[in-house]
Parts: C-alpha cells; structure tokens; sequence
C-alpha cells in the first residue's frame, strides 16, 4: 500500500500537474493540502475518472483537504478536528481506507510571529495532540499525513538565518512536535533516511528550488501496527521542477500487505 501527501497549492490551477503524477506515482492514497476549492469547485469528477474515489473538504480561497482513494471510496470519520467548534477553518479529514485511518492535516503556518496568527498555530496543535493521543489509544493502523508547516530540527531545512523569527522553525513550534513523536508515532521520512538531507518544500521566493533551499514540512506519521509494516517512504523531488507546479513535492510510504 502506498500513501502519500502532496500540497497541491491549488488543485483546479494544478490538477494537470496532480492528474500527470497519480498516473506517474499510481498511489493508493493521497492527502491533499490547500485546495484553495470551495466544496463544489472540488474536481471529483476529473479524479473519478483517474481512477480516485474522494472525501473533501473545501473553503473558498484557502485550506482545503481532501483524501483520495485508488479504486474505492474512503469512508469519511471526521471533517473537522475536534475541540473548537467555531474553528471554521477546513484543515483536518480523516477516512478509514482499505483497512486504514487516514488523517489528513493542513496545520495553520502561524505567520507573522508573534501574534494572534501564532497563537492560533499553537493552540490548533494542542488540539491535533489531544486528537492524535486518542487515536493512538485506539490501537488501529494509523497516519497522520499532512502539511504540519514545522520543519522538526535544523537538519530538515538549508543552512541559512533568514527563517529565524519564522514560526515554523520556533523553539514553541518544534516542541509540539517533538511532544507528537513521544506518544508513539514514527516520522516514516527520518525512519527510513535518519541521516539524509530531505526537503519536501522550495519557496517560489528567491531562486529556491534551483538553490535546493528547502524544508521538511510534510510528514506521515505512523501508528505502532503501521509502523512495523514500513518498508519504503520518500520524496518525489522531480515533481517540484515541473512547469506550473506546487512549491511542495509529494511525500509518500509503502507498507507491506
């Protein structure tokens, strides 16, 4: 089985580039970030016809999630994440595939810090915690893929001094990741390539992607019961050159049967 997460920055300005890569990387399951897509606008016609069941869910200009499914139809468990119900913003769905719960996550970037816009990244992580602690107590196969926009350590992002007062680097930022890690869950990306330099983000900003100036901000995070059955996970590094495309690349795992 094989799963992945792709930013799509844009799903109906990019679907060509999303429909080139199912075909290419013929991925079980997708989840997908910032649509920027009301519900309506969402392509699952154009999927359908790639071969992809879907669930989304939709905000117009901005967020977005979406779970895709390789010839079948993911069973939708939660459209919103849990312990805010004025929290209007669409960042979180989960599905059960195949045998799997999926969820799929778009954490807030929390730009500019301080202020309210960082406080809303802390807190809606707090919340993903409290969510990601009770699945894990489930004891069913679980990833958490998404978007987090935390770059872990400082080996998951290019030499440099100019992400410094940025909030995806702060000290706050990559506690609450750490505090993740130590439910349980296995980053499959670090499992797999603990010493290697993997980016799955290039700004569009300052020559980047040419410059390999990345960051890690696209995780899949594995319960216990899928953690054993990892045999593979990367980055589908080519896709980020292509012509009109996200400034995020693919991330994906395989699991054995």
């Amino acid at each position: 089985m094989k799963i992945a997460t792709y930013n799509i920055n844009g799903i109906n300005k990019r679907l060509p580039n999303l429909m080139a890569w199912l075909a290419d990387a013929a991925p079980d399951v997708v989840c997908l970030q910032e649509l920027k897509a009301t519900d309506r606008q969402f392509p699952a016609t154009a999927l359908a016809d790639a071969g992809y069941g879907a669930v989304w869910r939709g905000e117009s200009s901005w967020n977005g999630v979406a779970i895709l499914a390789k010839g079948s139809e993911p069973v939708l468990t939660q459209a919103e994440l849990p312990g805010d119900p004025d929290d209007k913003q669409a960042r979180y769905i989960e599905a059960a595939v195949n045998g799997v719960l999926v969820a799929c996550l778009y954490a807030p970037n929390g730009n500019p810090q301080p202020g309210p816009k960082f406080a809303y990244k802390l807190s809606w992580m707090e919340r993903f915690l409290d969510h990601a602690q009770g699945l894990w107590d489930t004891g069913l196969p679980v990833v958490l893929a998404g978007d987090y926009n935390i770059v872990p350590t400082q080996a998951d992002m290019y030499e440099t001094t100019s992400y410094r007062d940025n909030a995806l680097v702060q000290p706050e930022s990559r506690a609450l990741y750490t505090r993740l890690l130590a439910q349980g869950w296995t980053d499959a990306i670090r499992k797999k390539h603990p010493d290697e330099t993997v980016y799955t983000f290039w700004d569009y900003m300052r020559n980047r992607w040419p410059r390999n100036a990345g960051l890690r901000l696209d995780h899949l995070l594995l319960s216990k019961a899928l953690a054993r059955k990892l045999t593979a996970a990367g980055v589908d590094r080519d896709v980020r050159g292509e012509e009109g495309a996200s400034d995020h690349a693919p991330a994906w795992i395989t699991l054995r049967g």
